[in-house]
């Protein structure tokens, strides 16, 4: 079972994750499958056919710009 705060973590991801898509698709797919699909960072860039490098680059900018809009909605529902 999956706790209310972690419900609204995982609705707040995908929100941020479908204004976010028409920007940076590529980002997104990594949050979708690091995030949501539980796969690692070989597995990720086995499927986006990338390197390793670059997913790691693309997770560390994608953790950032979630972090930083899903901060910033709850400031405002205070």
């Amino acid at each position: 079972m999956v706790s209310k705060e972690r419900g609204a973590d995982l609705i707040a991801v995908d929100d941020e994750l479908i204004r976010r898509e028409v920007v940076d698709p590529g980002k997104c797919q990594v949050v979708e499958l690091r995030f949501f699909g539980g796969l690692t960072t070989e597995e990720t860039a086995e499927v986006l056919q990338a390197s390793h490098a670059t997913i790691e680059r693309d997770w560390t900018s994608a953790r950032a710009w979630l972090y930083r809009e899903i901060s910033r909605g709850n400031r405002d529902e205070a």
